[in-house]
């Protein structure tokens, strides 16, 4: 499975790319190998807000639908539009191309409950 150093995880499988006050997320490839080949993903909208933990949307695939959740309370920014046409870059490249949506965050320092890629290669092997 590959953990990339340069993010935090959580431990819901989502992967974190911070950027100053905002956070690109994703799910991780332990994930999108578990949901199996990806055919759709429901974006969240632009300029929706959420508390750390919330559900905002979801990855379907061949074998089910699985809930994607917000990492860290904040706004959604950006969506990645590419995946409506292109939902299989979630499987293909899922720490580039098959990003999910950018966070601008409410606040930069509650990342706490986040894994660094040791610990969540720790969560994923048992």
């Amino acid at each position: 499975m590959k953990i990339l150093e340069d993010r935090q995880y959580s431990k819901d499988h989502e992967w974190i790319l911070f950027s100053g006050a905002t956070a690109r997320v994703g799910i991780t490839d332990y994930a999108q190998d578990a949901l199996g080949d990806v055919v759709f993903v429901q974006l969240p909208n632009i300029g929706d807000k959420f508390t750390a933990g919330s559900t905002c949307c979801e990855v379907e695939s061949s074998k089910s639908v699985s809930d994607i959740y917000v990492p860290l309370a904040g706004e959604i920014v950006t969506v990645n539009g590419i995946l409506s046409d292109t939902p299989g870059l979630v499987n293909s490249d899922p720490y580039g191309e098959g990003w999910i949506f950018e966070l601008q965050l409410e606040d930069s320092s509650s990342n706490t409950d986040l894994l660094d890629a040791k610990s969540y290669r720790q969560l994923i092997e048992g």
